[in-house]
């Protein structure tokens, strides 16, 4: 397909064509069964796999504190990508979505993480001030908020999109990855209608149930990593 053809077909997508990566050797996006899937320039690495140990992390999150996923062994680990400007995070924070699947994890022993990987200039980057300012005014509740601004923890766990969801087992074991539900749209009204991969993911875990789609297309705006 050219690149002209590219950019039509990407038109007609339900995307906010702010968040692809266009006509670029560094970005490929290509078009897959039912939706899209962006691929970023990224190094090469070992991508995360369901029923194997979680790749370990070490980052400091927005209080300074120091967070390693060893250190978390005997608890569920929910990791969630994040950058409160894209329309498709908005969209789940807007509506209380999110803040209700960080409720039900607290209610049920979950540390829950919010990852943030954009580095300084892109969009979604901020200081701890400015993450723990919005936390509060969103009335968010994750555990703590990492700030991976070398997108070192993002690659490891081949973060893609935000929003981007992780779900590890109280032995490391990652045991969910994907969307956090099945439509990709910024449209608050889709919720209802949307499959909620993540909340029947995050209810299987914490009950000791296997997952049942634990592997599932994420959706949203292309996390953009540092190049230095």
């Amino acid at each position: 397909m050219t690149d002209n053809r590219l950019k039509s077909h990407l038109a007609d997508l339900p995307f906010d064509r702010r968040t692809l990566m266009l006509g670029t050797t560094a970005g490929l996006t290509a078009v897959a069964a039912g939706g899209l899937t962006m691929l970023t320039s990224q190094p090469a690495m070992a991508s995360p796999q369901i029923n194997k140990p979680a790749p370990d992390f070490t980052a400091v999150d927005s209080n300074g504190k120091t967070q390693r996923l060893a250190e978390l062994r005997g608890k569920i680990v929910a990791l969630e990508w994040t950058n409160h400007d894209c329309p498709y995070v908005r969209k789940h924070y807007n509506a209380g979505n999110m803040q209700a699947l960080q409720r039900q994890a607290a209610d049920a022993g979950v540390v829950w993480l919010s990852v943030i990987s954009s580095p300084p200039g892109e969009q979604g980057n901020v200081t701890p001030q400015k993450a723990n300012e919005l936390t509060q005014s969103r009335k968010a509740s994750p555990a703590a908020i990492l700030l991976d601004p070398k997108g070192q923890m993002g690659r490891a766990y081949d973060a893609r999109t935000t929003p981007q969801m992780f779900l590890i087992n109280a032995e490391g074991i990652l045991v969910y990855m994907g969307g956090i539900d099945s439509i990709p749209s910024t449209r608050a009204d889709d919720l209802e209608k949307a499959t909620p991969y993540f909340r029947d993911a995050l209810a299987a875990v914490t009950k000791g149930e296997p997952v049942k789609n634990a592997v599932t297309r994420p959706y949203g705006c292309a996390v953009k990593y540092t190049t230095s």
